[in-house]
């Protein structure tokens, strides 16, 4: 009697609790919100109370009963966890036999299963170096450093499958480990198989640099090249090793596991994204209130993940700055905006047409000096008008990046928006570059002026082994993008620092260091991978090469961010451009696919080198080893792949999207109402401290 006595204090003189409850402002927004149900709503609060109350007491007896649970995974208080925890203790001494063998296996596991996630969290590739970058220049820097370290990794995951499963038995077969089976053409006209392959004798030095650089001479019977895997099965025991088999399996393997990968990770950054972005006012909260870790204990990494907070915060800070004078814009300044834009983006159009243009004129001059007979060529400009389509792309690449980032700034875009914007400018300009080379050199496949085509089904006189081809202009393509990278660092942004920091002449201090342009780094990684995932077809070895070059990249890139460049004027957050940066490689994955594809699907095999003499078509191996199944087993593959499973498994998939769409959209609805009903919370919480002052107040 004397509790309730005092707790009337502080209600109004001739006030019940239920009327002092009913002034609370989430019972009034329950009001104002569903004015029909007012009625029942206070029994449906009730009921709600009980409920939670009722889970709360069984999640307790469940705690109470299981001793199991270690107590850091549960919903208590630290009193309640130690209280836990020395129950346990004593409860576990009285297990005997096989409960206390059992219990003692789980923890053990539990610490085993803990200690060697942080093992390997230590070894992570470049762990330490990205913590560096991101303390020093925030997070968003760090995630391009990051989005390259999972190309490296994902590069050398397909060098592995393409070398242990096409390279190896090859290399096997040459040292004459086990027995093998060369490949001869079976039925096939003599003019297809002429193919005149390069001289091995001696040669000037530079010719060999030059046959390094364009991948061809001495490198083009090599491993490198699709023109050098002439075997056709290699006998291991009693198993026969079918490589022409093998080598297509696993380029389709390395392509959906290129997908699997990014998708994967795209929406680990989707849901990321989302959490970040659906209440700001709670991000800042994480922030301040939650951001520190508490484990940290070096003053160093203490330094550095405080300058990593500094630079979120700031981030946030001047995007909520933009939000609220796009808020505040008027009608006018809408209608200069927009109409500014409209103009910028037909400049825009206009260098991107131009940029095409000039691809398309360099990669057909290229192919006509190549296929001109009669003409006299000299070695250096034969290698210059070889390289014409590489250097017109190249520079294209290294112009575009720079005019569209100037123009972008007169846009008037939030930081993360005018990343995302330049990516998807340039990632035309990048992309439709190499598919304007594809598409003249599919042409010139493919066709030929006098019909000699019809008798080999592609331009066996210009293009004898023409997957090897392809091959080398993938490998120039790579070689080149990486010697301009070096080329740009040492040339180009070395001496401007030395020049900004040593020279005091008034142009030179107002065009200040370098700036770490991210746009520009995450094209020149898609570009090169886009270039991997075609080529790696017909070059099984590039994505080693490419697996080297980003390596190498990662160092040059973060020597000359930490000597070469300064902080960012533009900060962006990180967790919205992670998404993004995978939404532009999975793109310029689709774009390989559809080369690969049509390489092998469509494009007759050609009949002088690589492991596909006899057939038509790379893809035709398969048809050809279904057919040699059991008839149970092909019978299954070919219903697996007709139309009768196709629309079925088609319309299925259709239901089961639709159904994770609708459970995805009830969520958010109970994350909306539970963030309601958090913001209600603290309302509440207000509007009672307030009571208990003026309580307080009035007692005095």
């Amino acid at each position: 009697m004397a509790t309730e006595a005092d707790n009337d204090v502080f209600l109004p003189e001739g006030t019940s609790i239920n009327q002092f409850l009913h002034e609370l402002p989430s019972y009034q927004f329950l009001v104002r919100r569903k004015p029909s149900n007012y009625g029942t709503m206070e029994s449906k609060r009730s009921s709600q109370r009980k409920q939670s109350l009722s889970r709360g007491l069984s999640q307790l007896e469940t705690i109470d009963a299981d001793f199991s649970t270690p107590p850091r995974e549960l919903a208590l208080s630290m009193q309640e966890k130690r209280k836990l925890r020395v129950e346990q203790a004593m409860h576990s001494q009285h297990f005997k036999g096989w409960t206390l063998w059992k219990d003692n296996t789980r923890n053990f596991s539990r610490k085993f299963k803990h200690d060697t996630f942080a093992f390997l969290k230590h070894l992570w590739l470049w762990r330490s170096n990205i913590h560096d970058i991101e303390g020093k220049f925030g997070t968003g820097i760090g995630s391009y450093f990051s989005f390259l370290r999972f190309v490296v990794l994902l590069n050398f995951v397909i060098f592995l499958l393409m070398f242990w499963f096409t390279t190896l038995p090859l290399v096997i077969s040459k040292l004459d480990v086990f027995n093998s089976t060369q490949i001869l053409p079976a039925s096939v006209e003599t003019e297809c198989s002429k193919y005149s392959q390069p001289s091995q004798g001696l040669k000037y030095f530079y010719t060999n640099i030059v046959d390094l650089l364009s991948g061809t001479g001495f490198l083009e019977m090599t491993y490198l090249f699709y023109g050098f895997y002439t075997v056709d099965y290699v006998t291991v025991y009693n198993f026969k090793y079918s490589l022409p088999l093998a080598y297509v399996l696993v380029t389709i393997i390395y392509l959906l596991l290129s997908i699997f990968w990014i998708v994967k990770r795209a929406v680990e950054g989707f849901k990321h994204n989302l959490v970040n972005d659906e209440e700001r006012f709670q991000s800042f909260c994480n922030k301040v209130f939650a951001g520190w870790d508490f484990c940290i204990k070096d003053q160093y990494y203490a330094g550095l993940k405080h300058n990593s907070l500094l630079h979120e915060l700031q981030t946030d800070l001047a995007e909520e700055r933009l939000r609220n004078r796009k808020q505040k814009r008027t009608q006018g300044e809408t209608i200069r905006i927009y109409s500014l834009r409209i103009f910028l983006n037909i400049i825009v159009i206009a260098v991107l047409g131009g940029c095409f243009y000039a691809v398309y004129l360099a990669t057909a001059y290229s192919q006509e000096y190549a296929n001109d007979i009669s003409a006299k060529k000299d070695d250096r400009l034969s290698l210059l008008v070889d390289y014409l389509p590489s250097i017109v792309i190249t520079i294209a690449n290294f112009i575009t990046p720079i005019i569209f980032e100037n123009i972008v700034r007169y846009e008037d875009y939030s930081p993360a928006f005018e990343i995302r914007f330049t990516l998807i400018r340039c990632v035309f300009v990048r992309l439709a570059s190499i598919a304007v080379l594809l598409v003249s050199l599919w042409t010139k496949i493919t066709s030929c002026s006098n019909g000699t085509c019809k008798t080999c089904g592609y331009n066996y006189v210009d293009y004898a082994c023409w997957e090897t081809r392809v091959g080398q202009e993938m490998y120039k393509l790579m070689i080149f993008d990486f010697l301009i990278i070096l080329a740009v660092t040492i040339l180009v942004e070395f001496p401007r620092k030395l020049l900004v920091t040593n020279c005091s002449w008034r142009p030179l201090q107002w065009w200040g260091q370098q700036e770490f342009e991210i746009p520009q780094n995450v094209l020149e990684l898609v570009y090169g991978q886009t270039i991997c995932w075609i080529g790696a077809f017909y070059s099984p070895l590039l994505p080693a090469i490419a697996t080297i070059k980003y390596f190498i990249i990662f160092y040059v890139k973060k020597i000359t961010l930490m000597e070469n460049c300064r902080p960012p004027t533009r900060l962006f957050r990180a967790s919205s451009s992670n998404f993004f940066f995978l939404v532009i490689l999975l793109i310029g994955l689709t774009l390989a696919c559809i080369p690969v594809g049509v390489g092998i699907a469509q494009v007759p095999s050609s009949k002088a080198c690589g492991p596909f003499i006899n057939y038509n078509t790379s893809w035709q191996i398969i048809p050809s080893t279904v057919e040699k199944f059991p008839d149970g087993l092909k019978k299954t593959i070919y219903v697996l792949s007709s139309e009768s499973f196709a629309v079925p498994f088609f319309l299925l998939s259709c239901l089961v999207m639709f159904y994770f769409i609708a459970l995805a959209g009830a969520h958010k609805k109970v994350v909306e109402q539970l963030q309601e009903q958090l913001a209600m919370a603290s309302r509440d919480k207000m509007f009672l401290i307030r009571r208990l002052a003026e309580a307080h107040s009035i007692t005095i």
